[in-house]
């Protein structure tokens, strides 16, 4: 057998911690025969390291980033713990999946209340990373998204590289834009989602939140690592 460790960023965010912990049950719902654990990279405990220490001694391990793009926690924070183990591999992130993105067109339909209009643009606004295979992440998820819904989609950032999210508001308003969508590309309430509630944008979508599409991935990445 191998545990699957869900490892999240952490967050002060009660909303947040909720959301991550029913995220989990349900993939402990679609794989009962594996033990599934929670671990964190910052915030919150148990730490990844902790967790991985204590889980090798006993079977192998796969952790599987809760995180939607590669970047520092992934390249970083994360390989650190997993490289030195063979008996620990890591998952790719989720955010590049399809089905993340029709969970977020879910989102998107919702906040508009399932009407879209001419006008209608539509900013995908995801937390930020230099690392360029985040950029690459990020832009997969905006195309898969492109797919879904009937509105032009351009993307912003919330931290370390551009445009921001504001900056990119302001573009689509500048392009013509009649009403400013923006796709909250983050996992759960908590600091980023925060920031993308600030950003000017005319609406603003929901986290992904809890969603069987989300436990699936999660599965879906467990298997393939």
């Amino acid at each position: 057998m191998t545990t699957l460790v869900a490892c999240s960023h952490g967050t002060d965010s009660a909303a947040g911690r909720r959301t991550v912990a029913e995220i989990v049950d349900l993939v402990r719902a679609r794989v009962p025969d594996t033990k599934v654990v929670q671990a964190f990279v910052d915030v919150q405990e148990p730490t990844l390291a902790a967790v991985v220490d204590h889980e090798r001694s006993m079977d192998d391990v796969v952790v599987v980033p809760l995180l939607l793009s590669a970047g520092f926690h992934t390249a970083v924070d994360i390989d650190r713990v997993v490289r030195p183990h063979v008996e620990v591999r890591q998952g790719a992130p989720l955010g590049a999946h399809p089905l993340v993105a029709e969970v977020l067109a879910a989102r998107l339909h919702a906040s508009v209340s399932h009407r879209w209009f001419p006008g209608d643009h539509v900013v995908l606004a995801a937390a930020g990373s230099r690392n360029p295979d985040a950029v690459v992440d990020v832009a997969a998820a905006a195309t898969h998204l492109r797919r879904l819904i009937p509105a032009p989609v351009t993307i912003g950032y919330a931290s370390a590289i551009e445009p921001r999210i504001t900056d990119a508001v302001q573009a689509a308003r500048d392009d013509g834009a009649t009403r400013v969508v923006a796709a909250s590309h983050v996992l759960a309430p908590g600091y980023f989602a925060g920031l993308v509630e600030k950003c000017g944008a005319d609406v603003v979508s929901a986290p992904l939140g809890v969603d069987p599409r989300i436990a699936d991935v999660v599965v879906e990445r467990f298997r393939s690592a």
